[in-house]
């Protein structure tokens, strides 16, 4: 089954070990090859946003890599 990077926008986005993160807001693409690099989370208030990876707007960065599953939430590993 495939999944369109739209249809991410808006989960819910939660660690392996089931850590509310926050809601997926956007993604980005290496740009030569159309590759999905890295996706950005609004991070929760419950989020110490010191711990992770932040881009210039405050979102969590992860590596489009980590997300182990995509079901009604978004679940992501390897942090």
């Amino acid at each position: 089954m495939k999944i369109t990077e739209s249809e991410l926008r808006g989960k819910t986005v939660m660690s392996e070990e089931g850590l509310y993160l926050g809601i997926l807001r956007n993604s980005t693409v290496e740009e030569r090859t159309g590759q999905l690099m890295d996706i950005l989370i609004e991070p929760s208030d419950d989020v110490d946003p010191r711990l992770y990876h932040l881009d210039n707007q405050g979102h969590l960065v992860f590596p489009f890599n980590s997300i182990k599953s995509v079901k009604d939430v978004v679940i992501i590993g390897g942090q």
